[in-house]
């Protein structure tokens, strides 16, 4: 078997019985008077084989799930649940008003759901808003009259502070000590947390639920501890200092609660197509919650998250986004009527002249999208290398060294949602900061804006991936308004140095003709735009933030600018690039693809095929244990290879478990995995018995095994001439594991969305194709400097304690690692050579929450 033939294993995880589609079809043809009673029995016998499998099945992980086959399962259920509760209040085809109460509540379920998963999320949003803003505050100082209560409510209606709020110090080096301390205890706890009980925890989210929602099997990513310590550990990595936000991580706790409540109800409980629809509107209410914007979440979702959206899918996510916004606005945990911290609205509009400098902004966005990107990407390639093993250690360091380089810049120091409230407010009303808005300190202004640009990106750069809650939206949107910021100093300085100069003659005398907060707003917006590669979304969440329409067209500009500069550094945001980085075998449905190529070349012709006689009970015992396939096509023998079917690899394993379960049988018994011509084209009612486990001997003397009643007749097939491009809109459409390639009714090889995206890289060239050996010896030499660092560290904390504090290894010595490994480390970017990640993987994750979607 060559590897190409592995890669068939990749994407044809364990397959449910396709045999549900047979035998849906046959109860819609065949009406219920026709089938008569011997028929509905048989019906009631395959239903309640096909719930025994599904009792069994459960998705393994990093495998996907072929939708088409759960779109027909869930058919099959429909009708069976509906002949069963069909009674003594069913009359001449109605249903009695038991039935009809039924029905009403298996329909209902979808917004019962809805608005759980929205008002637990609203709470959620509040609670940890109301946290966040505490631990951020109390690093500064404390609260006299209440010690729970941060600045901004200790001081209620003061502008400047107030006597109640008290400094932990009036001396400027033991509050930058203090200052620090908050920061790295914070940032442990934070890591510490996470690597020992929810490693998936870690990070935004963003990409794994994409891929989620497109059907790739994460267990545990979405399970109750990674909600709680999510919800526990993102104050803490927020209030750390560190540079991430808490959006992404908003989209991942609000997914996270969606699969928790939706696994009480029957109906999402195992069917993955109907729990796909709620979590599309849970990401959407994770966004509105984040940003205070309903619309803006939908649009987000079907932007960003979602590979298949209907129109169903909208109006839930609608809903429940509402849901959740209005929950958090009835908490008001700001107590000011907003949504989010920095919600600002404008009551100046804007000239023509400045789309000059809108314009400027844009670009600025797309080139702070594509320099981050880029470089965050080596740091993460560099922390998979080298930092696994010290992740606790990485993200205190990095919290440390943040909170050192912060505080002395008073736009770095506050929290970056402060600091954008700041940023984004007009200078009229006494809203005034540290005199950024008096004429004197402009330039200081100016420099202080720029320092803290440059530091913040190279800050977002090495801290988005460390192993806590980490988004990088508020991030990144900071660096933005305090370019824009910046910018809008500089005009405003300009205008009033040159007040009548021609550039300025549409401004009005005696009115402020400059508002610096709009460039922040806009340099906010250029900067999300160019990290995520949205637009729509960003258009609408921004203009929901203000409230100003007069301010959407200026939007659209620079969002659009920085659109079309982004484009020209590659296709798709942080969020795809992380995709591509970790491995997940995930086609987008946004891209276009030409290649011109016949999917013959790039279908794996090795297949492990089964032939539907000549097994014996041993050797497809053997087949089932050698392999890690899951699935097998049929074939009628290995030389003329016509194609009969398909059979999963659970319903495999379910069959030979119950025929040795049934009692003895002979390894040499046949195998027989399709009907003989004769009973096959005979109606059901007809037909002639086939060889049941119901009616296996518990003797010797059973010679013959029926797997027929697996097997899916009719899987997806397709001509070897057909065009590869085709071939990705069907994974892409109908979202199959696998499609089979016959010519003529014989099997000639198979594909999967692994040799597809293998492909695509190949012809692309994509920038991972070319390994970058200088690359490597860099990291390779920062590593072994950063490791002499450490030594020399410990040794000076050994020799200063006189023994007593070890850093490293040792009995006595201070370790900050964990056993627990996030599985996500041992992934690696996706390479013409490299194995995309696939359900067959020997990597231990021992110690990783695995809880499975399906278990209650």
């Amino acid at each position: 078997m060559t590897s190409r033939s592995t890669s068939f294993s990749a994407h044809s995880p364990r397959r449910p019985s396709l045999l549900d589609r047979g035998i849906s079809r046959r109860i819609s043809t065949i009406s219920t008077s026709e089938l008569g009673q011997h028929g509905a029995a048989a019906g009631n016998t395959e239903h309640d084989l096909t719930e025994e499998i599904e009792e069994i099945k459960r998705y393994e992980d990093f495998t996907t799930i072929d939708w088409v086959q759960d779109a027909a399962r869930e058919q099959l259920r429909r009708r069976a649940r509906r002949k069963e509760n069909a009674g003594f209040f069913e009359r001449d085809g109605r249903l009695g008003w038991a039935q009809t109460f039924r029905e009403s509540y298996e329909a209902g379920q979808a917004w019962i759901v809805v608005t759980l998963v929205g008002a637990a999320i609203g709470m959620n949003a509040a609670i940890l808003n109301i946290v966040t803003e505490w631990l951020s505050d109390i690093k500064l100082g404390y609260c006299t009259t209440a010690f729970y209560l941060n600045e901004s409510f200790c001081c209620w209606g003061a502008e400047n502070g107030c006597k109640e709020w008290h400094r932990w110090s009036s001396i400027w080096p033991l509050s930058y000590f203090i200052y620090f301390i908050f920061s790295t205890i914070f940032a442990l706890a934070s890591a510490s947390l996470v690597k020992s009980f929810a490693p998936y925890a870690a990070g935004s989210g963003i990409s794994e639920i994409k891929c989620i929602i497109a059907g790739f099997v994460m267990k545990g990513f979405l399970g109750f501890w990674t909600l709680l310590i999510k919800s526990i550990c993102l104050p803490l990595a927020i209030a750390s200092g560190l540079s991430v936000g808490k959006e992404g991580p908003s989209v991942h706790y609000a997914v996270c609660t969606g699969n928790v409540i939706s696994r009480f109800f029957d109906k999402y409980k195992r069917n993955a197509a109907k729990t796909r629809e709620i979590l599309s509107a849970c990401a959407a209410a994770g966004v509105a919650v984040a940003f205070g914007s309903p619309i803006g979440g939908v649009l987000f979702s079907l932007e960003e998250m979602s590979s298949y959206f209907p129109l169903k899918t909208m109006w839930r996510s609608y809903f429940c986004a509402l849901v959740a916004t209005a929950v958090l606005a009835a908490m008001n945990p700001f107590w000011t009527g907003q949504l989010v911290m920095f919600e600002v609205t404008y009551d100046r509009s804007w000239h023509f002249f400045e789309v000059v400098f809108f314009i400027l902004i844009g670009i600025f966005g797309g080139l702070y999208g594509a320099f981050v990107m880029k470089w965050n990407l080596r740091a993460q390639s560099f922390r998979k290398k080298y930092l696994t093993k010290h992740a606790i250690l990485e993200a205190t360091l990095l919290a440390a060294a943040t909170a050192i380089l912060c505080y002395p810049n008073m736009f770095l120091r506050i929290d970056m949602t402060e600091s954008m409230e700041i940023l984004f407010l007009e200078c009229e009303g006494g809203h005034d900061y540290n005199g950024l808005c008096e004429s004197e300190n402009r330039w200081t202004m100016a420099l202080s804006l720029a320092f803290a640009t440059i530091l913040r990106t190279f800050l977002v750069i090495i801290s988005y991936g460390c192993k806590v809650p980490a988004g990088i939206f508020v991030p990144s949107m900071a660096v933005g308004a305090s370019f824009g910021r910046m910018i809008g100093i500089l005009v405003q300085g300009l205008h009033d140095t040159f007040p009548h100069a021609r550039f300025f003659s549409a401004c009005e005398p005696d009115v402020p003709c400059i508002t610096p907060g709009t460039y922040a707003f806009l340099g906010a917006a250029a900067a999300l735009s160019g990290i995520m590669h949205i637009t729509v979304s960003v258009v609408v969440i921004m203009f929901e933030l203000t409230g100003a329409l007069t301010y959407i067209l200026p939007t659209m500009i620079v969002v659009g600018v920085t659109k079309a500069v982004s484009e020209r550094f590659g296709k798709g945001g942080i969020a795809d690039r992380m995709i591509w980085f970790n491995g997940f075998p995930f086609l987008d449905n946004k891209e276009e693809h030409t290649f011109g190529v016949p999917v013959s070349q790039v279908m794996t012709s090795e297949v492990t095929a089964l032939p539907a006689s000549a097994l014996n009970f041993k050797q497809l015992e053997e087949i089932l244990t050698n392999n890690k396939y899951q699935g097998f096509p049929v074939i009628e023998d290995r030389r003329n290879k016509i194609l009969i079917g398909y059979i999963g690899r659970t319903e495999l394993r379910y069959a030979i478990d119950r025929t040795k379960k049934e009692g003895f049988i002979s390894p040499n018994a046949k195998c027989h995995f399709s009907q003989p011509l004769s009973t096959a084209v005979q109606t059901p009612s007809t037909a002639a018995p086939s060889i049941t486990f119901d009616a296996i001997e518990a003797s010797s003397g059973q010679q013959v095994v029926e797997f027929s009643r697996f097997i899916d007749p009719t899987p997806l097939a397709v001509h070897p001439r057909l065009p590869l491009e085709t071939v990705m809109e069907l994974f892409k459409k109908m979202g199959p594991r696998s499609i089979l390639v016959e010519y003529r009714g014989r099997l000639v090889g198979l594909v999967t969305v692994k040799d597809c995206l293998k492909y695509q890289f190949k012809v692309e060239a994509h920038e991972a194709a070319h390994h970058d050996s200088s690359l490597d010896e860099r990291q390779r030499k920062l590593y072994e400097v950063m490791a002499r660092t450490a030594d020399w560290l410990a040794d000076k904390v050994l020799s200063m304690t006189g023994g007593r504090i070890k850093l490293g290894s040792g009995r006595n010595s201070i370790r900050l690692e964990s056993d627990t490994q996030d599985p996500r480390d041992h992934l690696s970017p996706i390479r013409v050579s490299h194995e995309i990640l696939d359900g067959t993987e020997d990597e231990d994750v021992t110690g990783v929450e695995l809880q499975d979607r399906q278990q209650a």
